[in-house]
């Protein structure tokens, strides 16, 4: 388990005027869609924002699988990417807290040590980038309940599930429905659920049966690779069940961006 400091949520002492955007390698191959959403929000609030299109991989599933020069190697080719002082806008938690937390170890002591530290200075996960600026959303949405997952990473690293809350709670016609298991793994892991698969699947099982419990007509999470998982499991052996959706893709649809 990592032993990280969790970001606080804190406000930025004036509006940024720009922010650059990592994608991040899964949200960029399966669900493009929830990224250009995350960017459609932050422009809304008048921030231009920047997509490097060098931009690959954080390095995580290496690192976090106990190859940290394969990492290492991956990672390095994300640091000339941010040359701007400007925010680093993440929209997952747990690629935001590799890039944040364990970047300036993995480059200790290289020639990238101080390019990685100022970086990791400079990241923000998504949810709290949009608390840092003062997002209220105003919901235009008929009454919905919804329950939220966070992945473990982002919870542990990030404190993604506070900000998630706080921004769901702020929407006038939501009711979040706290559900068992919130707190716990789904089982992705990145390369656990590979390693491990009858373990994986039987964490995803007792999490989609607690979300089914809930009866909520939405799921939302902050984490594209949790959204996989546990979308696979529903649309396997739950088809009558909500697919998981990005809490930037519900945002932009609460607030009638979103057609």
């Amino acid at each position: 388990m990592s032993t990280s400091t969790p970001t606080p949520i804190t406000r930025f002492d004036s509006m940024p005027t720009d922010a650059y955007f990592f994608g991040t390698c899964v949200l960029d191959i399966f669900m493009p869609e929830a990224g250009m959403d995350a960017m459609t929000l932050i422009e809304q609030q008048g921030i231009r924002t920047h997509f490097p299109m060098g931009q690959s991989c954080c390095g995580q599933p290496a690192y976090s699988s106990g190859h940290p020069e394969e990492a290492f190697n991956v990672a390095k080719e994300q640091l000339d990417l941010f040359p701007e002082n400007w925010p680093i806008v993440v929209p997952s938690g747990s690629c935001g807290g590799m890039m944040k937390h364990h970047w300036p170890k993995l480059f200790k002591g290289s020639e990238y040590e101080q390019k990685a530290n100022d970086i990791a200075a400079r990241v923000i996960e998504f949810t709290h980038f949009l608390l840092a600026i003062g997002y209220h959303p105003e919901d235009q949405g008929a009454p919905v309940k919804v329950a939220v997952h966070t992945s473990c990473a982002a919870r542990r690293e990030m404190n993604v599930h506070l900000s998630g809350w706080q921004l769901v709670d702020g929407l006038t016609n939501v009711e979040r429905i706290v559900h068992d298991h919130e707190s716990e793994c789904c089982g992705f892991g990145g390369t656990f659920s590979v390693k491990h698969p009858d373990i994986s699947g039987a964490m995803v099982t007792d999490k989609v049966n607690a979300l089914k419990d809930t009866r909520a007509t939405e799921i939302i999470s902050a984490d594209c690779g949790c959204m996989l998982n546990i979308g696979g499991k529903i649309a396997k052996d739950e088809p009558s069940m909500p697919a998981p959706k990005h809490i930037a893709t519900f945002l932009l649809e609460r607030t009638g961006g979103k057609a």
